[in-house]
C-alpha cells in the first residue's frame, strides 16, 4: 500500500527538522523546498510582492509529479509551494505545522540551518504571508501540529503510518 503524506507549514514551523527525525527513524522522507526539488520562478500568485522582479520559490512540478507517481510504500515530504495544491490529488494525507507568530520570528531570528528571515525585508514578507497563506493550508490539512510545544520527534511518531491514520480518520 502506497501512502504519501505532505508536512507542510510556514517558515521556521519545523519541516525540515520533522523529516531529518522521520529519516533518522527509518522512513522515506523528502524536503521538497531543497535545492534540486525547487526553484526560483517570476512570481504570478495572487499573493506576489508588487514589482517587476518578484520571484517565488516553487516546486518542480515535474519532479515531485514523478516522485509521487512513483511512490512505492510510505513516502513523506516536506515543503510549502505555491504550487502544491496541484500535487493535492496524489496525497493521502497533508499535515500543517504551526507556530505562533512570537515563536516564528523568534525561530528565523536564532535558526542555523537557513538565513532566510533573518533579513528585515524577508521577515517582513513572511509575517505578511503568514496571514495569507496559512489559512490556506489550513483547509487543506487533515492534521495541523503547533510545533511550540510539540518536539520534532514526537511530529515524526505522530506522522508514522498508523499515528496519522488515526489523526486523519476523522
Amino acid at each position: 500500500m502506497t501512502t504519501r503524506t505532505l508536512i507542510t507549514g510556514m517558515s521556521a514551523t519545523g519541516k525540515s527538522s520533522t523529516v531529518l527525525a522521520l529519516v533518522a527513524g527509518g522512513h522515506r522522507a523528502v524536503d521538497l523546498d531543497a535545492d534540486g526539488w525547487s526553484e526560483r520562478v517570476p512570481d504570478d500568485s495572487a499573493w506576489a510582492e508588487a514589482g517587476a522582479d518578484a520571484t517565488d520559490w516553487r516546486w518542480h512540478a515535474g519532479r515531485v509529479r514523478r516522485l509521487l507517481d512513483e511512490a512505492d510504500g510510505l513516502l513523506f515530504v516536506s515543503g510549502t509551494s505555491s504550487n502544491q495544491g496541484t500535487f493535492y490529488g496524489l496525497l493521502e494525507h497533508v499535515v500543517l505545522l504551526t507556530v505562533p507568530t512570537a515563536v516564528a520570528v523568534h525561530r528565523l531570528a536564532t535558526r542555523t540551518t537557513s538565513d532566510f528571515g533573518k533579513a528585515p525585508d524577508e521577515l517582513s514578507r513572511e509575517l505578511e504571508l503568514r496571514d495569507v497563506v496559512e489559512p490556506l493550508l489550513l483547509a487543506g490539512a487533515c492534521l495541523v501540529v503547533d510545533t511550540s510545544v510539540t518536539a520534532q520527534d514526537e511530529v515524526a511518531a505522530l506522522v508514522a503510518e498508523h499515528g496519522l491514520q488515526q489523526a486523519c480518520r476523522a
